[in-house]
């Protein structure tokens, strides 16, 4: 699954850990999302669209 979550994290100036401490998970968790080596669950991809203020399908897609 690609995702937007850099791109949308870089607009606002915030670091992983900024983005970890807002859907209160680890740093290590935002980077696996960020690279696609983690697919997060549906509370945390809805988490992730109430923080950026998006749909979550406007953050991820399924890619190729």
């Amino acid at each position: 699954m690609e995702n937007r979550l850099r791109v949308l994290r870089a607009e606002r100036g915030w670091s992983q850990a900024d983005l970890a401490d807002r859907l209160g998970v680890s740093r290590q968790t935002v980077n696996a999302i960020e690279t696609g080596k983690y697919d997060p669950s549906l509370p945390l991809a809805f988490k992730l669209g109430q923080v950026f203020e998006q749909p979550i399908e406007a953050i991820f897609s399924a890619g190729a």
